[in-house]
């Protein structure tokens, strides 16, 4: 009887469980994929997928092609063209020099492999099925090579089961690519998804403009500075103030022009540019970095994604100096196209005399442009609003004191200050602002009925590739909510009306299209709309404005938590301040 508990896996176990280490998803695969068309020089690179990639990753490119002598060896474990000797793996400037991706995805999937080199007179076309070769024949092609694989995770199907949707795992394979796409301006990409052309970047010598392109980004808003430093040259291009997203989906480190996650300059840089952007706020940039082979050490992980780089800290220091420097000289005013807050007539408090908002609306057209529109039930959207118990203990005090309270000042442009007989009330604006519209939509969605406001000329608003195929997946529901969109060409979406309340829709739609699919108008997605439209910090309120801000908010089911649950005044009591300068 065999005692022995040790086994070796069999090569069919051992090739699966590889394969999990690089083909995480779809967007994996062509991950690998573009790789290698890239490190085989090729100046045009063709991507067709069908299914979001779980039918079919096909890439064609005009590469250096691959010999009928080598596909026997192409899909065997590390079996590489990229390395040869121990001393390569320390000074490595190729994308892949593993072995392990064709291997990885051929076991998890069926691959039809074409190649020829320029000095074949045909190429070669090689078909495997979970690693198994089924055939191997001429074919007729030009040089470069094709690969097409189909039924990803078939021999795998715990894996398939927790793939995303189809839309989840499109926006992947879109990061994956976008990033090569940058750093390669002087290589054609062409991508089509069930059909439909998504991306299409001609060859260019200029990467300021593949940048502006590849992201629908304008080019004036960018600032761009090339510099060398002792070991290393540093590429910048950063965005200013007039680029702003409510993700951190637009920034891009390359190291050796590789696509690379490094969490101490992603920090550095955002943290620089605080002092220019409103919180939840996310800066646009690429940084471009180039030191010597032997400084870096890509062999961290298999999917490449994660590097090792001598002397970081000293890297990140000269590269936050040097961004510093740069956005502080070179950047923009901000460019406003409205005014930032609004406030509806009919709800409007009494004013004083002479005393009005600044919009860029006139106030004789504002009425007749504002209709109110059925959207849909309140059972219809899915919703179940429940008021949330505050987390106050003298809650009714609290708004008594408020309610009988008189404004004193803005503090910082964050907070409102107003002023009690025994206390001092600190009003977070933003928050404030927020619960406000919060409800406002709420009561308006239950009724059925979503108020919104036509434009005499319709916002644009340029969206990302992930953005606008978000638009078009979710665009039924998205008009439910009051917003009335069209394409106005491939990359800019055109808003021709929005529901009343929202004062910044350009925001609020790159908001909404920055989640996951909005299958219904729930409680989440209410508040994205309502965060985004609210009034900012950085926002000086006048008086006016502040207690109109205070008796709005006194409305409120809910006045004293914003939607996403942070306080919206605090209470300073004055036996705190007689402790704190020591009168007591």
């Amino acid at each position: 009887m065999n005692m022995n508990k040790v086994k070796i896996l069999p090569p069919e176990i051992v090739a699966k469980i590889a394969a999990g280490e690089v083909v995480e998803r779809p967007a994996s695969v062509l991950k690998e994929l573009v790789e290698n068309s890239i490190d085989a020089h090729a100046t045009s690179i063709e991507v067709t997928l069908k299914g979001a990639g779980k039918t079919l990753i096909q890439i064609k490119d005009n590469g250096t092609g691959i010999g009928k002598d080598d596909l026997a060896a192409l899909f065997n474990r590390h079996a590489t063209s990229k390395i040869s000797t121990l001393d390569n793996l320390y000074e490595i400037m190729s994308l892949g020099f593993r072995g392990e991706a064709l291997y990885s995805i051929g076991a998890i999937s069926d691959i039809t492999l074409r190649g020829k080199t320029k000095e074949q007179e045909h190429g070669w076309e090689l078909h495997l099925r979970g690693n198994e070769r089924l055939s191997q024949k001429p074919f007729p092609m030009a040089t470069g090579t094709e690969i097409e694989v189909r039924e990803l995770f078939f021999n795998t199907p715990a894996r398939r089961k927790f793939l995303k949707s189809n839309s989840s795992e499109f926006n992947a394979m879109l990061d994956s690519v976008i990033p090569y796409t940058l750093l390669y301006p002087r290589i054609r990409f062409l991508l089509t998804h069930d059909e439909k052309k998504i991306i299409d970047l001609p060859e260019t010598a200029h990467q300021l403009e593949r940048i502006g392109n590849a992201l629908h980004l304008e080019p004036r808003h960018m600032i761009e500075e090339k510099r060398g430093f002792e070991g290393m040259s540093v590429h910048l291009v950063l965005g200013d103030i007039n680029i702003q997203r409510s993700r951190r989906d637009m920034q891009f480190i390359f190291v050796n022009n590789r696509p690379v996650q490094n969490k101490s300059i992603s920090f550095h840089l955002n943290d620089m540019y605080r002092r220019l952007l409103s919180p939840g706020v996310h800066p646009f940039f690429c940084v471009f970095i180039t030191i010597a082979a032997s400084e870096v050490d890509v062999n961290v992980h298999p999917t490449k994604r994660e590097v090792k780089i001598k002397n970081e800290s000293q890297i990140t220091l000269t590269l936050r100096h040097f961004s510093e420097e740069l956005i502080m000289a070179k950047s923009k005013a901000k460019q406003f196209k409205k005014s930032i807050f609004s406030i509806p007539e009919q709800e409007q408090a009494p004013a004083p005399e002479g005393y009005s908002f600044q919009t860029e609306n006139f106030a004789a057209l504002k009425a007749s442009l504002i209709h109110a529109q059925p959207a849909f039930s309140a059972g219809e959207t899915g919703l179940s609003f429940e008021s949330q118990p505050l987390s106050f203990k003298n809650e009714n005090s609290l708004k008594e004191k408020l309610t009988q309270s008189h404004y004193i000042g803005n503090l910082m442009s964050k907070y409102l200050l107003f002023e009690t007989n025994d206390s001092l009330l600190v009003v977070d604006q933003h928050a404030a602002h927020e619960r406000i519209n919060f409800e406002r939509l709420k009561a308006q969605v239950e009724k059925g009925r979503i108020e919104i406001q036509r434009l005499l000329t319709p916002v644009l608003v340029k969206l990302s590739h992930q953005e606008i195929e978000g638009w078009e997946e979710n665009k039924e529901v998205i008009e439910k909510m009051g917003f009335d969109c069209s394409l106005f060409d491939k990359e800019t979406l055109a808003i021709h009306a929005h529901p009343r309340l929202i004062s910044q829709p350009e925001k609020s739609i790159q908001n909404l299209l920055a989640g996951d699919s909005l299958d219904k108008l729930d409680m989440q997605t209410l508040a994205r709309l309502a965060c985004k439209s609210s009034v900012t910090s950085r926002y000086a309120l006048k008086k006016e404005e502040a207690e109109y801000h205070r008796k709005q908010l006194l409305l409120c089911e809910s006045p004293f938590t914003c939607p996403h649950g942070r306080p919206t005044v605090i209470e300073i009591s004055d036996d705190t301040l007689e402790k704190e300068f020591l009168r007591k």
